[in-house]
């Protein structure tokens, strides 16, 4: 069930909110477990057995790793939790690329039969991000930064929470823990949560959409037939779609987790304006980061070892940043071409970008889209082809009035949600709502956009969420 559907914002979110503030406090946490499950099993009906199985499973694995006084016995509980919790990741989002390859290298090596049999399995809604916030919390069992949760409700309750079960943010048990025993529930709340919600929700409906359909639209024309300009007018458009989608996403969760008394830090912190690669990273996707910080670049010695290893550390992190994001050879690829460029800034020029006010800008204007467009075409020939049609390479010549045509039909389509982008990544929308969101008018406002946003529900025909697949 997606957030910005007439089925979630008109019927689903009504009634549990209702009944979650109807029942006495004490039984609040099963409601929202119940109606969590209920959100997770009306989009992905044969995968809830595999969830509640994932629930029960870390639950009484934590309870046994922080009851165990042995050292190594809880060495082994912790290694055969991790085991499979990433063995069922692997299974569902992985195998199937892996065997794709080992077939294809066996049928080169030996002229015939496949050496497995093809294995396509549908990827369980929000696998990767519930089994990243497992993982952080039986290794913070273990770690003893906190103590394993006693009561199995409460504990469905943190993984399962609707708001950020299926696309996250990552929220660790730590940030959780005492939230889940008790919260606030006051009006203001309430009503803050409903202002939050509605501006992911214009994020998704009003700006990421339009964007996302301009960019359908030159992969439906085909990269060999298109001109520099409109493979750039596409990259930016497809920029501004992942981040006004995946961010308006977490605008909702938040808004959604502060109906239900609790508080998430945010995901996103306006990233487009970063001097740097580095900055960047630091800016976007702040849960993601914030996890292969925490439990993979510091364990593994982070900078600490000398610059060999802080090399290794870096591409182990980058390459797995990758492939977290799909099982695809273009994740590989973006995973590699993001780790170079980092270590390059943070060997040679970040603090020239850093100092920099205009060459920073025009740098980062020129990375981002490349960046994205490795991500978006998992096709590594049709990337080859859009990288090329990016910077003239292998373009067909065309005439003066066709670009000229080409140009108008693109600012036509997509003009007015190109400026509008470019103003919401700025920092002043937000300092001007913050400082007037408490004002009538500003209410009303927020009510007029809500209306526009769930017209545009009603009549775009396609809707989903760019990380959704992931």
């Amino acid at each position: 069930m997606l957030f910005c559907s007439i089925e979630f914002i008109f019927i689903f979110l009504p009634i549990v909110l209702l009944l979650y503030y109807l029942v006495p406090e004490k039984v609040r946490n099963p409601v929202l477990f119940l109606a969590s499950l209920l959100f997770y099993l009306y989009g992905e009906r044969q995968y809830i057995y595999l969830l509640l199985l994932s629930v029960v499973i870390n639950f009484f694995a934590a309870l046994a790793i922080e009851k165990a006084k042995n050292k190594r016995k809880r060495k082994a509980l912790l290694a055969g939790t991790l085991f499979l919790d990433f063995g069922v990741l692997f299974l569902f989002k992985y195998s199937g690329f892996t065997i794709r390859n080992l077939n294809y290298l066996w049928m080169n090596y030996k002229d015939g039969n496949v050496l497995f049999p093809t294995v396509r399995l549908l990827l369980p809604l929000g696998i990767s991000f519930y089994t990243f916030q497992l993982v952080s919390y039986v290794i913070d069992v273990y770690g003893k930064k906190v103590h394993a949760e006693r009561n199995f409700l409460d504990f469905g309750t943190y993984l399962c929470m609707f708001p950020q079960l299926i696309a996250g943010p990552i929220v660790k048990y730590a940030d959780m823990a005492k939230q889940i025993k008790k919260r606030k529930y006051i009006s203001e709340n309430l009503e803050e949560g409903l202002k939050v919600f509605t501006l992911g929700l214009a994020s998704k409906m009003l700006l990421a959409n339009p964007c996302g359909a301009f960019w359908n639209h030159v992969q439906v024309i085909g990269f060999e037939s298109i001109s520099t300009g409109l493979a750039w007018l596409g990259a930016i458009s497809y920029t501004f779609q992942i981040y006004f989608d995946f961010n308006g996403y977490s605008l909702m969760a938040m808004g959604l987790c502060r109906m239900l008394g609790f508080s998430i830090k945010p995901n996103f912190m306006q990233p487009y304006l970063s001097k740097s690669l580095t900055e960047f990273w630091r800016r976007w996707h702040i849960s993601l980061g914030t996890w292969f910080r925490e439990y993979i670049y510091i364990p593994l010695g982070g900078n600490r070892k000398g610059k060999a290893v802080w090399i290794r550390n870096m591409f182990i992190v980058w390459l797995l940043t990758g492939i977290w994001h799909g099982a695809e050879w273009n994740f590989f690829l973006w995973g590699v071409f993001l780790f170079l460029v980092l270590v390059l800034e943070k060997t040679l020029w970040l603090s020239f970008l850093e100092k920099s006010k205009v060459f920073s800008r025009i740098y980062m204007a020129v990375l981002i889209p490349v960046s994205w467009m490795i991500f978006a075409v998992t096709d590594i020939k049709e990337l080859g082809i859009y990288l090329g049609r990016m910077f003239g390479i292998g373009t067909v010549p065309l005439a003066g009035n066709v670009l000229q045509a080409e140009l108008i039909s693109a600012v036509r389509s997509c003009g007015i949600q190109w400026i509008l982008c470019l103003l919401f990544i700025l920092p002043y929308p937000a300092k001007w709502y913050e400082k007037h969101k408490k004002d009538k008018w500003c209410i009303l406002l927020l009510l007029g956009i809500f209306w526009i946003s769930v017209y545009q529900i009603i009549c775009t025909k396609s809707n989903p969420f760019l990380y959704f697949r992931f």
